[in-house]
């Protein structure tokens, strides 16, 4: 098991306070140290920020981005998620598309939802808006990966693109690369229930371990520790594949029948470990960046709707999935508000990466080079844009289930 990043949580202030930068660099350049003293791989070290219009006036954007990224970058850090745009700043998707365009390692998000738990049309226009146009800046729709569409999302999950901070107290978080563990568990296990508990096992002593060195660095620099997010994030190899850990347990293949029951298992097991938690916690399924999730997609047997139904027990939503270059805005928007529906009524956090890519068609291979990828084939989009009521700019009330 790896430590996918150290996320340092930070409000820099306006003018972007050069100092805050450096003490958050110190203290993630130790804390790397610290867990990989102790045996873990540190990916990454990355930083969020609150909704970058909280803290940065609009005619900054393009002078302070650039700043920003040559100073966290300076200071240790990979990436910078600058947070979420925000429903009552409707113009703050606009930007992002340009604020993309001239960033190499900054993160961006936009909200679906409202504080009061609504699903915003206009936002999730603007939300496709944001992916449709982000299409053609980068080859192969690359810079899709940089941007997506939060539903229900709360602040500290320590996963880009969605993290963001809130307030001005800095905190960290721990985002954990945990698929290996659960095809381990699964793989040596002589009954479900011995699966579950092997996997549960795994998870506390590394939760315990992790815990352990998390406060010891908060109590030296005096940061509060937000916790860690077990969610089963792979890498694209088959040794460190949630698909293939799904498999282990006696599924023929992901996406047949019986992959709801498999999905569920693993996600109940990841609820019964006791951890400190922040985050997703929840089971992610980022078709390209999983071995076994992406031949699944190729061979036609893991669709977007496959994908969604697992969102409904237990995923965290759509990742990463390589959809028709021509696909419309209105397309998308619809995509992004079955998303919004499911998290406000299963009151989950759940989120959207999907990655149109140019001259592309369902059924075609993806063709990335990139190592933290495995090629696919774009996935067919079961969407065409919505009519009456839902081009509108209401805000719709979901509520959740009531229990029982």
């Amino acid at each position: 098991m790896r430590i996918r990043s150290i996320t340092f949580f930070l409000h820099p202030r306006w003018p972007i306070s050069e100092l805050l930068l450096r003490k958050a660099g110190i203290f993630a350049q130790s804390a790397a140290h610290a867990y990989q003293l102790n045996g873990y791989t540190v990916q990454s070290i990355r930083l969020a920020t609150p909704p970058f219009v909280e803290f940065l006036p609009p005619e900054q954007y393009t002078t302070t981005l650039t700043q920003i990224e040559f100073l966290a970058h300076s200071e240790g850090f990979d990436y910078i998620s600058l947070g979420p745009a925000i429903p009552e700043k409707p113009e703050s998707y606009h930007t992002i598309p340009n604020m993309l365009a001239n960033s190499s390692n900054l993160f961006f998000s936009g909200h679906l939802t409202t504080p009061n738990k609504e699903i915003s049309l206009k936002a999730s226009r603007a939300c496709a808006d944001v992916i449709h146009r982000a299409a053609s800046i980068e080859a192969q729709g690359f810079a899709n990966l940089r941007f997506t569409a939060l539903a229900n999302v709360p602040p500290w999950g320590p996963f880009f693109p969605a993290a963001y901070h809130q307030g001005k107290s800095s905190v960290f978080a721990l985002a954990l690369e945990t698929a290996d563990l659960a095809l381990q568990a699964f793989s040596d296990a002589k009954s479900l229930a011995d699966a579950r508990d092997r996997f549960v096992e795994l998870i506390e002593i590394h939760g315990n371990r992790l815990t352990e060195i998390s406060r010891k660095l908060s109590k030296t620099y005096n940061l509060e520790f937000k916790g860690m997010d077990f969610s089963s994030a792979p890498y694209p190899t088959r040794d460190i594949s949630v698909g293939a850990a799904l498999e282990a347990l006696g599924l023929p293949a992901m996406g047949l029948s019986g992959s709801l029951a498999a999905a569920a298992f693993l996600m109940d097991a990841l609820d019964r470990a006791a951890f400190l938690r922040t985050g997703f916690n929840g089971l992610m399924l980022p078709l390209l960046e999983d071995a076994v999730l992406a031949q699944r997609g190729a061979e036609g047997m893991l669709t977007i709707t496959d994908l969604l139904l697992y969102s409904a027990v237990c995923g965290t939503g759509l990742d990463t999935l390589p959809i028709p270059g021509d696909a419309s805005a209105g397309q998308i928007q619809a995509i992004l508000l079955d998303i919004a529906a499911l998290a406000l009524r299963l009151d989950k956090a759940l989120t959207a990466r999907l990655m149109p890519i140019p001259g592309k068609k369902a059924g075609d291979e993806t063709g990335f080079d990139f190592e933290y990828f495995a090629n696919s084939k774009v996935l067919a989009l079961p969407a065409e844009p919505l009519t009456r009521f839902w081009v509108g700019d209401e805000d719709v009330s979901i509520q959740p289930k009531n229990e029982g």
